[in-house]
């Protein structure tokens, strides 16, 4: 059986190939820092998380045995990165998700700043407004939810890989993403947000709803 390209490029990180392991973060970086902003909800501190998370796995990859993919064990890395971030924060005061950012005509928000480039004007400022609802609603899940709603609906990690991921077992990893799911369910509703409306997307050219 051939292996796959994360597997040839991880066997050359391992010993010590740079060139391999940033072949490795190209395919991962958005992935790493999507799921960072979505378990922080904040971009800096996102940003921080992708940049921990990297360094983590480039001193720690030579003793990865392979026991799950390399995508599974990155985001075992993210999510201790990010509880590290979290319990950071506690501390600190947090950075609101509608500050803004530099751009060619003036500031804009940041999430602006990110919105898909085939969007016009209003399309744009409507997916905003739902990335931004859609963020704080995750963001008000306990952890345990956030991250398996995250893991499954957003990144698209299958049941297997959050199990092996989070240490929990297959009915564990069920029963919280349906508990995750209703809980953004009443705080859609709540907010009287139009149904069915798309919430979020997980991979690019896949949608979900609730």
């Amino acid at each position: 059986m051939s292996k796959s390209l994360d597997e040839l490029l991880v066997e050359r990180a391992k010993r010590g190939d740079v060139q391999a392991f940033e072949q490795l973060i190209s395919q991962y970086e958005k992935k790493v820092f999507n799921t960072a902003y979505r378990l922080t909800g904040n971009y800096e501190d996102a940003a921080d998380v992708a940049q921990e998370a990297f360094l983590r796995a480039y001193s720690s990859i030579p003793e990865f045995r392979g026991d799950s993919s390399f995508a599974t064990w990155l985001f075992r890395i993210v999510h201790n990165a990010c509880l590290d971030e979290l319990r950071k924060r506690k501390r600190q005061r947090a950075t609101s998700l509608d500050e803004t950012v530099a751009g060619e005509d003036g500031e804009m928000d940041r999430q602006l700043a990110v919105a898909d480039a085939s969007d016009g004007p209003e399309q744009a400022l409507e997916r905003v407004e739902v990335q931004r609802t859609v963020q704080e609603s995750i963001s008000a899940l306990d952890e345990e939810y956030r991250l398996v709603v995250v893991m499954r609906d957003i990144q698209g990690y299958s049941y297997n890989e959050i199990a092996d991921a989070l240490g929990i077992n297959l009915g564990t990893v069920k029963s919280r993403l349906n508990r995750a799911r209703n809980a953004l369910k009443e705080m859609f509703g709540s907010l009287e947000l139009l149904t069915p409306r798309v919430v979020y997307s997980g991979r690019r050219g896949k949608t979900h709803e609730l």
